[in-house]
């Protein structure tokens, strides 16, 4: 690791900043499907459909769910890496998406990215110290006559060695590409970094040292992560908020204490339930969901998740819950948790649709 003179991010202006690096607010990003003849879509996969979350200043937001849920659209949309359908993203109180092209430009040193693939995500043509400081030199970070030695002190603080600039990506191991993808994502003095699937496609065994890895960095130069992952055993060691998403949804959010000893969604539950427990004698009371995910492009109506809950109430098949705070801090959308006013407003919500579906359905008789 890096020694105490290792100087990279110190981020000194932070201080006058707001404890909250990250707002997400009602988050959307729509796919077309196909377009008719004029070019107007003719539908949507809605790959993240109306997301808010928060994340403070030097911790780790873990976001887990099945694929295909939208885990990875959103840390991209986010990035703008993609543009938005509709929504907020606002990074240190700016509104991500207003900035102008050379704007976002300035910003972009501040708001990375490491990538699930360490094989694909780096170019096999360019050597290592090339690879980490390309960016470095484009932005100025530092001034010229000290671009070596940054270099090295970046690679060091990520367990690499100074030899290994001249290398190329084919010549490590999948754990070292990845300290790679991690130290050129460092090497431009980040504030908050989208760690999409980071150890999904390493052994077992260099999993628990890349995230020892982000957890040193995260300490030393005070970063904020996303950190986006299916193991949600991983995501309880390195999170310290999590948010659980559902086709496009977010359905839970908690501090990971609270969400893990008390999850209060029925898919939440399903998804602890599969947690493999180290003891051959433990009794795992599994949740098994029955049916397949629907379809983004055209998912249900009402709450997503019906199909597959066995709490599932009338109210569910037509009505979206209302996504709200249950207890402080504790977030989840799911009727099972209305008051009695909501409970009432939505029981005449769904016999309404349910009245007009069944007239719909002998209108279809009759013709």
């Amino acid at each position: 690791m890096a020694n105490e003179n290792t100087n990279i991010n110190t981020n000194a202006d932070t201080e006058t900043l707001s404890e909250d690096v990250l707002v997400v607010r009602d988050l959307k990003k729509y796919f077309p499907t196909a377009k008719n003849f004029f070019g107007k879509p003719l539908g949507f996969v809605k790959a993240v459909d109306g997301v808010s979350f928060t994340i403070k200043r030097g911790t780790t937001m873990g976001l887990v769910g099945e694929s295909g849920c939208g885990k990875s659209t959103t840390g991209r949309t986010l990035l703008r890496l993609q543009e938005k359908t509709s929504g907020e993203v606002l990074f240190n109180g700016i509104d991500i998406f207003e900035l102008k092209k050379e704007e976002l430009r300035k910003l972009r040193p501040k708001i990375q990215i490491v990538f699930q693939d360490p094989f694909s995500s780096l170019s096999p043509r360019i050597p290592v110290g090339e690879i980490i400081g390309e960016a470095v030199r484009e932005h100025g970070i530092v001034p010229p006559e000290e671009y070596d030695d940054y270099i090295t002190r970046i690679m060091k603080a990520c367990g690499l060695q100074e030899y290994h600039k001249d290398r190329y990506p084919h010549e490590f191991s999948g754990g070292q590409r990845q300290r790679i993808c991690i130290a050129r994502a460092l090497a431009l003095n980040p504030e908050f970094i989208v760690c999409d699937e980071p150890v999904s496609a390493l052994d077992v065994s260099i999993q628990a040292q890349i995230i020892n890895l982000l957890k040193e960095l995260q300490e030393q130069f005070g970063l904020t992560y996303l950190f986006i992952s299916h193991d949600l055993s991983v995501v309880e060691h390195i999170s310290d908020t999590v948010g659980v998403m559902y086709l496009g949804n977010m359905v839970e959010y908690a501090e990971t204490g609270e969400l893990y000893a008390n999850p209060l969604h029925p898919y939440t539950k399903a998804l602890f339930s599969a947690i493999p427990i180290p003891d051959p004698d433990a009794q795992m009371n599994r949740i098994i969901l029955e049916g397949s995910i629907p379809s983004p492009a055209n998912p249900p109506s009402g709450c997503k998740f019906h199909t597959r809950c066995s709490e599932c109430m009338e109210m569910c098949k037509y009505c979206q819950p209302e996504y709200r705070e249950i207890t402080p801090g504790h977030f989840t959308a799911c009727h099972l948790f209305n008051t009695p006013e909501m409970n009432a407003k939505f029981e005449a919500e769904s016999k309404a649709a349910a009245d007009k579906e069944k007239a719909d359905e002998k209108d279809k008789v009759g013709r």
